[in-house]
């Protein structure tokens, strides 16, 4: 399937993830993970993988869910076109562990209905987290929080955890309803 620049984009559909999944969400974490080596500079291990510890909890830890988005046609899910890990499914506040949506599907409205699907699917308090140097990703952050909320988001800079060599990351802070 082909998404052409300006066209309306087939449905988009996303749907809790099973352990049937795992093999295509393996393929998209690499290709998450190859994108985001650009502004992290992270490189795959001497196996060719990337860290997956968030893509391992969203199958195996109480209070991770894993979503897989796809592009539907006439009601056939044709393409697997992003993912989204949350944590804290089960707690007050949940995070944006990780979300991706492959280069073919972007600038067509996907990332943010997935994003507002995502965030309408569990109601209450979010915190997503994102690094400034990726500026695409400042920009749909927080045109998606306000999307959702208005003005009724909160941003600021935190540490990473036992990173010391990283500059912080920025968080906005959200409550759907």
């Amino acid at each position: 399937m082909t998404i052409l620049p300006g066209a309306r984009p087939p449905r988009l559909t996303i749907r809790p993830t099973t352990p049937a999944d795992r093999p295509v969400l393996e393929r998209l974490w690499l290709l998450f993970r190859h994108d985001m080596s650009e502004v992290s500079g992270a490189l795959p291990g001497p196996s060719g993988q990337f860290r997956r510890e968030r893509l391992d909890a969203a199958f195996t830890e109480p209070g991770w869910r894993g979503l897989l988005a796809h592009l539907e046609t006439d009601g056939v899910a044709a393409s697997p076109v992003g993912f989204a890990l949350v944590r804290g499914v089960d707690s007050p506040s949940r995070v944006l562990s990780s979300f991706f949506v492959v280069r073919g599907a972007r600038r067509s409205g996907v990332g943010r209905e997935l994003a507002a699907q995502v965030l309408a699917s569990f109601p209450g308090r979010w915190e997503i987290a994102f690094q400034d140097a990726n500026l695409p990703a400042v920009r749909f952050w927080r045109a998606v929080a306000t999307n959702a909320v208005g003005q009724a988001w909160t941003e600021e800079h935190r540490a990473v955890p036992d990173r010391p060599d990283l500059p912080p990351d920025t968080w906005i802070s959200l409550t759907t309803r």
